[in-house]
């Protein structure tokens, strides 16, 4: 098996990262495979393996029925034979044509394994049949599950938007039934709180749902009719919906802050601008609410589970951690609070430097390491974060992925994101950050207070300058092994692409 090796992009390069022979994650990231072997653990299935849903290798040559989930509840119905040997290319042949996807936007879309446990986007060669045959092996060695949960763990088939889909394509799309399906995941995605968005503007896309599931022109009485048939968690993210309060939160209290709710997506409802008979309505609805979905700079990353260090506070000095969601896309790695949906650190891949590390010993965790440029009480500092997840290697190869591509990209043609200036939101957490986005939108939601904007102040993280000394007597575990810094390190290194790449 060939390894490539990179020099990354950075100011203070601090490691080289091998290509991993595959990536993917928990719960979404797309995994890559060198020639047509994986390099996935032995099947063990039969060992502890309850696949009541897998069809034996028996009746594999015969026709046998598949389902191809989409979101929005909807569902391809296929007969294929030869089960076994079936590929994700020839599968998407049958469900691009059951669904008419317009040659522009094949490429918008991709197959999924999907399960409560794990996510994995499928290649075109990888035969779905066997990967469900590794699927617990998948899971004990990537995921914290417990057995028995793994063992009654099965995947579905699921067609969804391809994690390196540009956005700057999405809205040159103009089929409605294609943007439908983007339009339902991102939904879904906002909905459940993946995507954190401000309070206003999750009352925007509401109302945008609103307009396109029911229509633009439900009066007062039937727009309240509705909504409270289908519940504000329909319309709006769930945290936000339903809120917290506990057993201190009283039932006026409630019925106001729904009652406040409701007229939010009411007043956002009829702000909607709308022509009777209008051919194009919902199409111009459908690229409203996609374009808003844009502006979040984590729209479209593949998400993966993780645990970072609580700053230590007590006489004791003993830390905890907490659970974050990291997302990774073409534009740069960000950093989520799980519990309370905002970004706490979000970094363009020219503002870090990134490796991961194994267990030294036994009950030790996976680490993937972000460092990055800050400052300390006005002196400029190395800020190094650690992430621990069993997906820290997988984490680390899907970073150096997007980079390769983006470098590739760059030397043909610059994309819209490609081009747009460094957010360095890490540095003051909120400064500047109206002054970065695409076309200035970007810069409407970038405020003091968004949950976009990094909370760098809430981490825990160790902070060391150019020449080694430490500040606050924090100390790397690992100071031997890739944190030796370069004494003259240039400022930039050229990422070198090799033959050996396969795009995603």
């Amino acid at each position: 098996m060939n390894k490539s090796f990179v020099t990354h992009q950075l100011r203070k390069p601090f490691a080289v990262v091998r290509k991993a022979s595959f990536v993917f994650s928990q719960p979404v990231i797309p995994f890559e495979m060198e020639g047509d072997e994986c390099s996935f653990p032995p099947d063990s299935s039969d060992d502890h393996s309850q696949r009541g849903s897998v069809a034996s290798s028996a009746t594999l040559s015969h026709s046998q029925d598949v389902l191809i989930y989409l979101f929005g509840d909807s569902v391809v119905h296929l007969s294929v034979e030869g089960l076994g040997s079936v590929t994700v290319m020839e599968l998407g042949r049958s469900v691009r044509e059951a669904l008419h996807v317009p040659e522009c936007a094949q490429d918008a879309f991709a197959f999924w394994l999907s399960s409560p446990l794990l996510e994995l986007q499928l290649k075109a060669r990888h035969q779905p049949y066997k990967l469900c045959r590794q699927w617990q092996d998948l899971l004990y060695r990537f995921t914290e599950a417990s057995e028995d949960d793994i063992s009654q763990d099965e995947p579905c088939l699921q067609y969804r938007r391809n994690v390196f889909y540009p956005k700057s394509k999405e809205l040159q799309i103009e089929d409605e039934g294609i943007l439908r399906l983007l339009y339902e995941e991102a939904k879904s995605n906002i909905i459940t709180g993946k995507y954190p968005c401000d309070p206003e503007h999750s009352a925007t896309l509401g109302a945008l749902s609103l307009a396109i599931d029911e229509g633009t022109g439900l009066d007062g009485q039937t727009l309240t009719t509705t909504i409270r048939e289908k519940k504000l968690s329909s319309f709006l993210p769930a945290h936000i919906a339903i809120g917290g309060g506990g057993l201190f939160s009283t039932l006026r209290g409630k019925l106001s802050r729904h009652a406040g709710l409701e007229q939010s997506l009411f007043e956002e409802y009829r702000k909607i601008n709308t022509s009777a008979g209008d051919s194009q309505q919902h199409l111009k609805l459908l690229h409203q609410y996609l374009s808003i979905c844009h502006m979040l700079p984590y729209y479209g990353c593949a998400f993966f589970e993780g645990e970072i260090d609580k700053p230590v506070q007590g006489i004791l000095k003993r830390g905890k951690r907490k659970s974050v969601s990291v997302g990774i896309c073409l534009e740069g790695v960000y950093v989520m609070d799980v519990k309370e949906k905002h970004v706490l650190l979000g970094l363009r891949f020219n503002e870090l430097s990134w490796d991961h590390s194994y267990p030294e010993e036994e009950g030790d965790s996976h680490i993937l390491w972000l460092e990055f440029d800050g400052d300390e009480d006005g002196t400029p500092v190395n800020k190094l974060l650690k992430i621990y997840s069993k997906q820290a290697e997988l984490m680390s190869g899907f970073i150096e992925f997007c980079v390769e591509l983006r470098s590739m990209s760059e030397v043909g043609a610059a994309t819209e994101t490609d081009g747009e200036a460094s957010l360095s939101q890490q540095a003051s957490g909120q400064e500047g950050s109206s002054k970065n986005g695409r076309g200035g939108r970007r810069g409407m939601l970038r405020r003091q207070g968004s949950v976009m904007c990094s909370r760098v102040h809430s981490l825990h993280t160790i902070n060391y300058v150019d020449n080694g000394k430490e500040i606050k007597c924090l100390k790397p575990k690992r100071a031997a092994s890739f944190f030796t810094r370069q004494a003259s390190a240039p400022m930039y290194s050229s990422v070198q692409v090799t033959e050996s790449l396969e795009q995603g």
